[in-house]
C-alpha cells in the first residue's frame, strides 16, 4: 500500500473499475504504473505474487481495481479472497504524479467495499503515508514482516581458490551440519513439483500466502527469468522430502534471497533448517552477490534468533493492517 492521501483539489473525472481479469493492454499499463511507483519509492508496492497474477487469465478469488483520473490510470489495487478463514488480502498503489489529491482514500474505500469490509492490506516498507491511509480507512496494525539482510562479501572472498586457511569456502557461516541420514540435492522441474508443493503446504499451513501455492503458482515462478534450479535445494530422508531451501538472485539489485525455506512438520527441531540456510547462503556467496536478504515474521522469534546468529539484521519492515474482527 503506497499513497500520499493529503487532501487536495478534486479531479474533473475519477472512477474505479473492477475486473476479474485484465486484458494484455490493461496488465501492461498496470505494470508500467508499478515500475514508475517503484522507481519513486525505492521498492515495489505490490508483491511478487500480486504481479504474477496480473497476467495469464482469470485467477480464482482475485480481482483488480483500476482508478482512472481523466481517463488515465492513476491507481491500482488487487484483492485476493482465497483463504477460507482469513479476511481477503489487498494491495494498492497510486501513481506518484497523482498523490496528494485524495485518490488513495478513494481507491482504498473501493477496496474495502469489494472485500465486504473484511480486509487485510499490506503497506510495503511501512511508509508514513501508507500508515496514515490505513488509519483513515479504519484499519489497525496486525502483522509485521521484517526484511533482514547481511553481507556476503566475506563469503565471496572465502570462495576464491587458494585463499589461505579457507579452503573449504565456508562463506563465513561454517560448514552445514545435516541431521543423520539426510541428503540434499537440487530441484528437478517436472519431477519434484508435487512433492515440493505437498511439503510447502504442510510447512506453511499457518501461513495464508505461502501455504496455499498451487501448481500454477509454481509454474509461474519457474517461468521467470530469475528461476535457477541450481539454487533450489531439497533435503531427503529415505527418499522422503522433508525440507527445502529455494534461493533467488535479484540480478539488477545485486541481492541474493532466502526465497523460501521450509521443513516438514515432524522433521523440525533437528538443525535441518539451519543447515539448509547455510547451504543456500554458500550458494549465493558463490554466485558473487554481495548481500543476502530474507523475510520473516517479527513474531517468529525462534526464526529471527537463528537468522540473527547467522549475521542478519533488520533492514526494513512491511506492515499489514486489517479491519477489526
Amino acid at each position: 500500500m503506497t499513497s500520499d492521501d493529503t487532501a487536495g483539489p478534486g479531479p474533473s473525472s475519477r472512477a474505479v473499475e473492477t475486473h476479474a481479469v485484465l486484458s494484455p493492454d490493461q496488465a501492461s499499463d498496470v505494470l508500467d504504473l508499478l515500475a514508475e511507483a517503484a522507481h519513486a519509492d525505492g521498492r515495489q508496492a505490490v508483491s511478487e505474487q500480486g504481479r504474477l497474477q496480473l497476467r495469464g487469465g482469470a485467477r480464482e478469488g482475485v480481482s483488480h481495481l483500476l482508478l482512472r483520473v481523466d481517463g488515465r490510470l492513476a491507481g491500482y489495487a488487487q484483492l485476493e479472497d482465497t483463504d477460507p478463514v482469513e479476511a481477503p488480502a489487498g494491495e494498492l498503489v497510486i501513481r506518484p504524479a497523482y498523490r496528494g489529491h485524495g485518490h488513495g482514500r478513494v481507491l482504498g474505500t473501493a477496496l474495502l467495499g469489494a472485500s465486504g469490509k473484511r480486509l487485510r492490506v499490506w503497506a510495503h516498507g511501512g511508509h508514513s503515508a501508507a500508515r496514515h491511509l490505513a488509519q483513515v480507512l479504519g484499519l489497525t496494525l496486525f502483522r509485521e514482516l521484517r526484511q533482514m539482510r547481511r553481507s556476503l562479501e566475506d563469503g565471496a572472498e572465502s570462495a576464491q581458490p587458494g585463499r589461505a586457511g579457507r579452503a573449504d569456502a565456508d562463506a563465513g557461516f561454517g560448514a552445514p551440519v545435516l541431521p543423520e541420514g539426510v541428503v540434499v540435492r537440487t530441484f528437478v522441474p517436472g519431477q519434484d513439483d508435487a512433492a515440493w508443493l505437498a511439503v510447502n503446504s504442510a510447512a506453511f499451513a499457518h501461513h495464508p500466502e505461502q501455504g496455499s501455492l498451487t501448481q500454477r503458482d509454481l509454474d509461474d515462478r519457474m517461468s521467470q527469468p530469475w528461476f535457477d534450479p541450481r539454487g533450489f535445494f531439497l533435503a531427503f530422508r529415505d527418499d522422503e522430502l522433508i525440507g527445502f531451501h529455494w534461493t533467488k538472485v535479484h540480478a539488477e539489485e545485486q541481492l541474493g534471497e532466502v526465497y523460501v525455506l521450509g521443513v516438514r512438520p515432524g522433521a523440525q527441531g533437528g538443525g535441518l533448517g539451519k543447515a539448509l540456510t547455510v547451504i543456500g547462503l554458500r550458494h549465493l556467496a558463490a554466485e558473487r552477490v554481495p548481500t543476502a536478504m530474507l523475510y520473516v515474521d517479527a513474531d517468529n522469534r525462534a526464526a529471527v534468533a537463528v537468522y540473527e546468529r547467522l549475521g542478519f539484521r533488520t533492514y526494513e519492515v512491511d506492515l499489514m493492517y486489517r479491519t477489526e474482527t
